[in-house]
């Protein structure tokens, strides 16, 4: 069952809590993702391990939930051999399954249907490049009929999400018009750059009059680079930010591994809703004791209990 109340509603009144890496946490459980499909093959093979991801972090604490549709594509099950119908039904099914995992939360737990960019489909790391040779336009083409698939499913909001330029970001805000629903946007940068490298306030600049965008930031990104992004995204806009890092590490496209030292500080999520941040979580490699850990501290201050 959906809230009563809006996303943007409850924004309105204070911070809420995402989850964090739904492949981490199927990972966690046993389910092998070493595939191009990444977690989206468990649509159609094991979504009950999906459900079970998402219940960790409702019991983590977890207010808004993002569904295993970041690298579903009707070009990706195309190639294991499903029909555009079929794959329909899957878009359905990801965010039936977060409904299903946050229904026994006695309060409002909303969801996110994730939208990951074209370099997702590719899954050869090249949405923290960008810049793939195609125009906004094709790009558009692209983004538009799972838009409208996961539109039609009746998520909360939709999760544009990784985004790493302007151009996809403006062929993703072009797909999503018409839909009616509300949609955040939020980069993979390095530093106070795109992973394009244009200026961030260039980039949150491309939804500041957009009234469908509730929500602009980062995600995916190393943990201290997001004090910064937040304090550009709020000014940039004027809108609510949403911040949701990984845990530090870098990931190795050609070993489909994770690299480095972990750097997620629950800790710091204080000093992002203090610059603007209404929306905060974990990305890949963030478990769910971690987000527990987050949901803690901003519920002991003054964040929102809904």
């Amino acid at each position: 069952m959906k809230p009563t109340r809006s996303l943007a509603a409850a924004l309105a009144e204070g911070t809420l809590v995402l989850d964090g890496g739904l492949s981490n946490q199927l990972g966690s459980q046993g389910c092998d993702l070493s595939d191009a499909l990444w977690s989206a093959r468990l649509l159609a093979e094991d979504a009950g391990q999906i459900r079970e991801a998402h219940a960790a972090y409702v019991r983590a604490g977890a207010q808004v939930l993002i569904t295993s549709s970041y690298q579903a594509t009707y070009e990706g099950f195309a190639q294991r051999g499903l029909a555009r119908d079929e794959v329909g039904v899957l878009l359905a099914r990801s965010v039936a399954l977060a409904r299903e995992a946050a229904a026994p939360a006695e309060r409002s737990v909303w969801v996110a249907a994730s939208i990951g960019p074209y370099g997702a489909m590719l899954a050869d790391g090249s949405e923290y490049r960008g810049r793939y040779g195609l125009s906004v336009r094709e790009l558009e083409r692209f983004h538009r009929p799972r838009i409208e698939a996961l539109a039609a499913a009746e998520p909360d909001v939709l999760a544009l999400e990784t985004v790493p330029d302007v151009d996809e970001a403006e062929a993703l805000l072009r797909a999503v018009g018409g839909t009616g629903t509300p949609v955040w946007l939020t980069y993979s940068i390095a530093g106070d750059r795109t992973r394009a490298g244009q200026p961030l306030a260039e980039a949150f600049a491309v939804a500041a009059g957009n009234d469908q965008v509730l929500a602009v930031g980062v995600n995916c990104c190393e943990p201290g680079d997001v004090d910064r992004a937040v304090a550009i995204a709020a000014q940039a806009t004027g809108k609510p930010v949403v911040a949701y890092p990984n845990s530090g590490e870098r990931w190795d496209a050609v070993k489909r591994d994770w690299a480095g030292a972990g750097t997620f500080d629950a800790g710091r999520a204080r000093g992002w809703r203090e610059a603007g941040a209404r929306l905060v979580g974990g990305c890949c490699r963030v478990g769910p004791d971690r987000i527990a850990a987050l949901a803690a501290d901003l519920h002991g201050g003054t964040g929102a209990r809904s």
